[in-house]
C-alpha cells in the first residue's frame, strides 16, 4: 500500500512522535510506502509530497513541532467561488498520486475536514492532536500531558514569587472553549482559584475568597484562568481578572500569560508513548481496511470511533468532574 500522512492545525508536542509511530510501523512491519504531505491540507492542493524512509524518522521521538509543517487550510470552507473547487482538486491529486490512504493528524478542525473527505470516498484514518484535550471521543489526546506539565511547573514557580511579595498572581493558560489545562494544572500546581470557560464565575466570590484566605493567614493567592473565560470589553483573561481582583480587594495583583510555551518543545514520556501507540494503531487500521475512523484512547486501550461521530463536537469539562468536586471540598474556588 501507498499512504500519505499530514499534520494540520496548531503545533503540539508529540506530533513527530506520532509521525514516527505511523511510518516506522508502516515501513518495517507492513512494508508500505509512506509519503509525507507538507503544510497540512494545503499539501494535498499543491501536490507537495515527498517519500519518507526509515532514515528520515531518526530523532523524531523527542522532537517538538512537526517535520511535515502545518497550516490551517480548510478546503471545505467557502471563502470565494474558487474555494469550492478545493475538495475536487484534492480528490484529483490523491488519485494521481495513487495514495491508498491519508493519515490526518490534527484537532477538531482537522477531524471535521477528514470526515468530509471520508464522505467523498477518500480512505482516511485520523489521529487526535491537541493540547486542549477537547477532541470528542478520546479520553486523552497527545500533547495534553506535556502542556499540563509545563503549566504546572510555571504555577509551582509562581508560588515562591507570590509568597515572597505577598501578592495575588493570575496565570493564564491555553483553552479557548475547554478548561482542561487550567483544571489539571491548577489542581496539580495548588491553585487557590481556578476559572474555566465551562463554569460561570462571579468576581465578588473571587474577591471574597482572597480576603477570607488573608483572614486565615494566607498572605498570597494563585489564580489559574483559561484564556477562553468570558471577560468584559474583550479584554484578555489574565489582565481582566487581575484588574478586577485589585479593584475588589485592594491587593497588589500581577498577571502572567504562559502562551505558546505550552505548545513547544519535547513531549513528556506519557505523550511520547501515547503518540507511539496511536500511530501504530492507525497503521494497523490501514492494513485491515478500517477507514473513516479516528484513533481514540478509551480507558487503558487504544481503539477507534467513526469520524462522523467526532466531527463538530467538543469534549468539555463537566461541573461534576472529580477534580472539581474534590477541589471544592478542599476549599478551592471555581468562580
Amino acid at each position: 500500500m501507498k499512504i500519505g500522512i499530514l499534520t494540520s492545525g496548531g503545533d503540539c508536542p508529540g506530533i513527530n512522535a506520532t509521525i514516527r509511530g505511523v511510518c516506522k510501523t508502516a515501513i518495517n512491519h507492513y512494508g508500505m510506502e509512506v509519503y509525507g504531505i507538507h503544510s497540512g491540507f494545503r499539501g494535498l492542493l499543491d501536490n507537495d509530497i515527498t517519500p519518507l524512509t526509515d532514515k528520515d524518522l531518526t530523532g523524531l521521538l523527542s522532537m517538538g513541532g512537526t517535520i511535515l509543517g502545518t497550516s490551517r487550510e480548510k478546503p471545505f470552507k467557502k471563502r470565494s467561488s474558487s474555494s469550492q473547487n478545493k475538495p475536487a482538486l484534492i480528490l484529483k491529486n490523491i488519485q494521481e498520486m495513487q495514495l491508498d490512504c491519508i493519515v490526518c493528524i490534527g484537532g477538531n478542525g482537522t477531524q471535521k475536514t477528514a470526515a468530509k473527505l471520508a464522505q467523498l470516498g477518500v480512505n482516511i484514518v485520523s489521529i487526535p492532536k491537541t493540547i486542549d484535550n477537547d477532541v470528542w471521543g478520546t479520553d486523552t489526546s497527545f500533547g495534553f500531558d506535556t502542556a499540563v506539565t509545563i503549566a504546572t511547573e510555571a504555577i509551582d514557580r509562581l508560588h515562591s514569587t507570590a509568597s515572597s511579595h505577598q501578592r495575588v498572581i493570575v496565570i493564564e493558560v491555553m483553552g479557548h472553549k475547554a478548561g482542561w489545562i487550567a483544571l489539571h494544572s491548577g489542581m496539580a500546581g495548588g491553585g487557590d482559584i481556578i476559572l474555566i470557560p465551562e463554569l460561570e464565575y462571579n468576581i465578588r466570590n473571587i474577591g471574597n475568597t482572597i480576603i477570607e484566605r488573608l483572614k486565615r493567614g494566607k498572605t498570597y493567592s494563585i489564580v489559574v484562568v483559561a484564556e477562553g473565560i468570558k471577560t468584559a470589553d474583550g479584554k484578555k483573561a489574565a489582565e481582566y481578572i487581575a484588574q478586577e481582583i485589585e479593584y475588589e480587594t485592594g491587593f497588589e495583583t500581577r498577571e502572567t500569560v504562559l502562551g505558546y510555551i505550552q505548545r513547544g518543545g519535547a513531549p513528556t514520556a506519557f505523550d511520547r508513548n501515547l503518540a507511539t501507540r496511536m500511530g501504530g494503531y492507525a497503521t494497523e487500521m490501514i492494513a485491515t481496511g478500517q477507514f473513516g475512523r479516528m484513533v481514540a484512547l478509551q480507558g487503558e486501550k487504544i481503539g477507534s470511533i467513526p469520524l462522523e461521530e467526532v466531527a463538530g463536537k467538543l469534549k468539555l469539562v463537566n461541573e461534576d468532574h472529580d477534580l472539581i468536586v474534590q477541589g471544592k471540598r478542599m476549599g478551592i474556588c471555581f468562580g
